[in-house]
């Protein structure tokens, strides 16, 4: 197989075996058979990209029922708020500024923008998500961004001053049309600031669990700059951000319109310090994602074995790959709760474990809750501080398996 980006060749070295749609929740007595595909991940060998080997069709991941919403997390709403009030200070301060946002989901980033008067775009092809962008003032598109949507937008809306995308770069395999697009949309000085899940955190960490269909590419500043100069662009600054369990903020120009930030080569010669991308690193990371798959089952039979009730939190993208990947049903996890209206009731995505709403979790709270959603650890801990007090206690499989 060949890279997406730059069609060199691709190095596989993990394979997570068959995998449905991680948010494709099903009903209760549908005995279709799910969509599965094969989760590997490679490297190419010569840009150094990270990537899955096999594309989901857009279609069957981002739809009208697409489930997740940035405004479900606390953490998230002011991460955004707090960026909404940078790009305002900063690339939104001129005269009669715009901006446009890839997959703006449920318009959680541009409400700031639109409650300062700001000229905005949404582009979000999940139209219930877009519906509620909307309803929250927001102005959207409902539709895929490539390089066609990017024309028709600069033809009724003129150029941009910043194309911003949070956690969906990463999603899309054709990276081509999306860099021309971003290209054609930009003023000569504008900025294509975006943020997705780090690879080095990933393999650092050993979180298997951003890998996942939506998931194409894993970037590193590396790979990025790699990418962007192929399209007329270059990385001018990074930053490290803490959410979804180590991301970074990557800022790209247009060649010769901005000098790139010291940031940029000090992540540059950490990567290469680290050997982020050589094959032992990767090997490494599949061998560990190994031993916590094993670990994680043997803990969950012996509980179960024990008697000991056990509960899953956080009906998560990300737990699809655990559930799946471990051969996790419900005779381990006999349900999850989440607080998405549309997850509960269904069953998780192959797995078939119920998903039911927050009340089941304390009625009566079970012995272990084995926590899905690890990257808001924090902010839910806080929150369910009484299932603590009552004697429960956490199950976290990142960076390995262990009970909190």
């Amino acid at each position: 197989m060949s890279c997406r980006v730059c069609s060199g060749r691709l190095s596989e070295f993990a394979d997570f075996g068959p995998q449905p749609i991680s948010d494709a929740f099903v009903e209760p007595g549908d005995t279709r058979e799910e969509f599965s595909f094969r989760l590997a991940v490679g490297i190419c060998q010569t840009c150094t990209m990270v990537q899955l080997l096999e594309e989901v069709p857009r279609e069957r991941m981002f739809h009208e029922a697409y489930p997740y919403l940035s405004s479900g997390s606390a953490v998230m709403r002011e991460h955004f708020e707090a960026l909404a009030k940078t790009l305002l200070a900063t690339e939104l301060a001129g005269p009669d500024p715009f901006v446009v946002e890839l997959g703006c989901n449920d318009g959680t980033m541009l409400r700031s923008i639109a409650d300062a008067g700001v000229r905005h775009l949404g582009v979000e092809p999940s139209g219930g998500v877009a519906d509620l962008a909307a309803a929250k003032g927001v102005r959207v598109r409902k539709e895929f961004f490539e390089e066609a949507t990017a024309r028709r937008i600069r033809d009724t809306d003129g150029p941009a001053d910043v194309v911003y995308a949070a956690n969906t770069l990463c999603h899309i395999p054709y990276m081509e049309s999306i860099l021309s697009g971003v290209d054609a949309l930009l003023r000569p000085d504008g900025v294509f600031v975006f943020e997705d899940p780090y690879l080095a955190d990933i393999l650092e960490r050993a979180s298997f669990d951003q890998i996942y269909d939506e998931h194409f590419y894993f970037f590193t500043a590396g790979s990025v700059q790699r990418m962007a100069r192929r399209s007329g662009f270059e990385l001018v600054d990074v930053e490290r951000l803490p959410v979804h369990g180590g991301e970074v903020r990557y800022t790209l120009a247009r060649r010769g319109a901005r000098r790139p930030g010291p940031a940029v080569a000090e992540l540059l010669a950490a990567e290469a310090s680290a050997g982020i991308t050589d094959p032992a690193t990767l090997r490494r990371f599949t061998a560990r994602v190994e031993h916590i798959r094993d670990a994680l089952v043997e803990l969950l039979t012996g509980l179960r074995d024990e008697g000991a009730t056990v509960a899953g939190y956080g009906a998560t993208a990300k737990s699809a790959t655990v559930l799946n990947y471990c051969g996790i049903g419900p005779e381990l996890v006999p349900f999850v709760c989440d607080t998405t209206p549309a997850k509960q009731g269904r069953l998780t995505p192959g797995s078939r474990i119920p998903v039911r709403s927050p009340e089941a979790f304390s009625g009566p709270y079970p012995d272990y809750a084995l926590l899905f959603a690890w990257n808001h650890a924090e902010e839910i801990m806080a929150k369910e501080r009484a299932f603590r007090e009552s004697g429960g206690r956490w199950i976290l499989y990142v960076p390995e398996v262990h009970v909190v």
